[in-house]
């Protein structure tokens, strides 16, 4: 399958990796590519810089998709993720009533947790794929996932909360039986103790507080997910790998792919960006015009040739290290470009780049 193939066939597309490889650009590219197919596409960054925005054209991102008009026949929208925003309409949504919406909006605990833990991002980032995949908006959903040290930690979070939901000791501590009050506290009473004299016994009675406010939505949220669990496992979604050839970058990609393929899950393709050029003459040739030349006014260049094709050899070699522990993953190949990605002109070579590539 190629990557053109990725862009036309599938409903999901996932582009995983750590930060500064060139993620970001890289979904936002697929989405162009996709809206240049004719389909309709969004892509969902969680990059806060303006960066993204400058290359589409427009002003600024919101947690809504905003349609960039362009020269293609399909649709390309983009949005930001604002994680708070995000678990604000998920609540507003699914609460029984305006009282509980304000009672959980109103609580420091949700706050703390909705504005300031990464677990939290994660988690929202799967909420926003499963609104904007359930919408029927879009034929293509582009998800730039989170910066995380865990590589796992976006698809880890529907199982985390359906952990927590499912916990006895939850589902004490949000029971309104006065029985079953008593049992949390006969249960509970020493870890909550013990956990109010590390952060305080206002954190505690607040998160206590949300978690009661939080009552009869979390069927709700364990549906959501494991439908998106479902989703993620499909045949409609393609996980993209992305990395740089520089060393340390391609050990975490191998670790990614060796996390994913634990979890049963594969990469359809692997993106490498900055990659050096091709030669017309291999390390061998360079190194004989580097001393045809050493004696001359080019002896210069004639390193400079030797010194590029050496390395270039070498982007070769790491990045052929990792194609092999994915054998059933295509390869795109994207040359280091002179500057960042800071136009749509530069955003529409790498679609070009991506949707040519066939493989190896």
């Amino acid at each position: 399958m190629s990557y053109r193939d990725l862009v036309e066939q599938r409903d999901v597309i996932v582009c995983c990796g750590t930060g500064g490889v060139g993620k970001t650009t890289t979904a936002a590219a697929t989405a162009m590519a996709a809206a240049q197919m004719g389909r309709r596409a969004a892509v969902v960054t969680i990059d806060p810089a303006k960066r993204l925005a400058d290359a589409l054209g427009i002003g600024a991102l919101t947690n809504d998709p905003t349609v960039i008009d362009g020269p293609w026949p399909g649709t390309l929208a983009a949005l930001m993720l604002d994680t708070k925003a995000t678990f604000d309409d998920v609540v507003r949504r699914h609460a029984a009533d305006d009282t509980q919406v304000d009672r959980i909006l109103d609580n420091r605990f949700y706050v703390n947790v909705s504005t300031s833990l990464s677990g939290t991002q994660d988690y929202m980032a799967v909420e926003k794929l499963a609104e904007l995949h359930a919408s029927g908006d879009w034929d293509l959903v582009v998800v730039d996932t989170p910066p995380t040290r865990d590589a796992l930690a976006f698809l880890e979070a529907p199982k985390l909360l359906t952990r927590l939901l499912d916990n006895a000791i939850y589902k004490l501590v949000i029971s309104p039986q006065r029985g079953v009050l008593r049992a949390v506290n006969r249960a509970a009473s020493s870890v909550v103790r013990q956990l109010s004299r590390v952060v305080g016994a206002d954190v505690v009675d607040d998160a206590i507080e949300f978690f009661q406010a939080f009552q009869g939505m979390e069927e709700g949220f364990k549906e959501r997910a494991d439908a998106t669990l479902s989703l993620l496992g499909a045949d409609a979604t393609a996980f993209v790998l992305v990395a740089s050839p520089r060393a340390d970058t391609l050990s975490e990609a191998k670790y990614f792919l060796d996390r994913l393929g634990a979890a049963d899950m594969r990469a359809a393709a692997i993106v490498v960006n900055r990659m050096l050029p091709a030669l017309s003459v291999d390390v061998d040739r360079a190194a004989e015009l580097r001393s045809t030349l050493a004696d001359t006014d080019a002896a210069g260049l004639g390193v400079a040739l030797a010194d590029h094709a050496a390395a270039a050899a070498g982007d070769e070699d790491r990045v052929g290290e990792l194609l092999a522990t994915a054998p059933d993953a295509m390869l795109a190949r994207v040359p280091l470009l002179p500057s960042d990605v800071h136009d749509v002109e530069t955003l529409t070579q790498i679609a070009a780049i991506l949707t040519a590539s066939t493989g190896v």
